[in-house]
């Protein structure tokens, strides 16, 4: 009975410890013809009600291994709540590959990257909508399979 009990704090534990975000958004959209033109500019969007947590985004992007750079460049668009226009946040080039590899994970041929977008922060309430544009030399940016924002509730 003892041995039962043990587990059961065990698992319980367990529970708990892996349970540091919790998945608020997630949404991501197919490339057509998986070549990214840079006037296909998705959008997404999402509410907080919470104003106390904090949150991370995440850029997500996919793409299959004959993706010919080891980064990408792109303009993300941010329209805050009461906000009636997009603003531009340039970001820095967005590691994809080092020295041994692809940094995202890959399954078969595919690989997908969740690339936090600056640090865990509190946000104030209302809707937020981003915009993601490619900026690469290439156009249209092949091998790019899709691209999508992620929001998660850190704890």
């Amino acid at each position: 009975m003892r041995v039962l009990s043990n587990f059961y704090v065990f698992i319980l534990i367990s529970l708990i410890l892996s349970c540091r975000s919790i998945d608020l958004y997630e949404k991501s959209v197919s490339i057509p013809g998986h070549a990214w033109k840079s006037s296909y500019q998705p959008s997404f969007s999402f509410t907080i009600k919470d104003t106390i947590s904090r949150y991370q985004v995440y850029l997500v992007l996919r793409h299959n291994e004959k993706y010919s750079y080891n980064n990408i460049y792109v303009n993300l668009y941010l329209q805050p709540p009461g906000k009636d226009s997009l603003q531009k946040i340039k970001l820095p080039s967005l590691a994809l590959a080092n020295a041994d590899g692809w940094l995202g994970s890959g399954m078969d041929d595919i690989y997908e990257h969740r690339i936090p977008l600056g640090e865990p922060q509190t946000l104030q309430s209302g809707t937020y909508t981003f915009k993601v544009e490619q900026i690469m030399r290439e156009e249209p940016l092949e091998h790019v399979l899709n691209v999508g924002l992620r929001l998660e509730k850190k704890q």
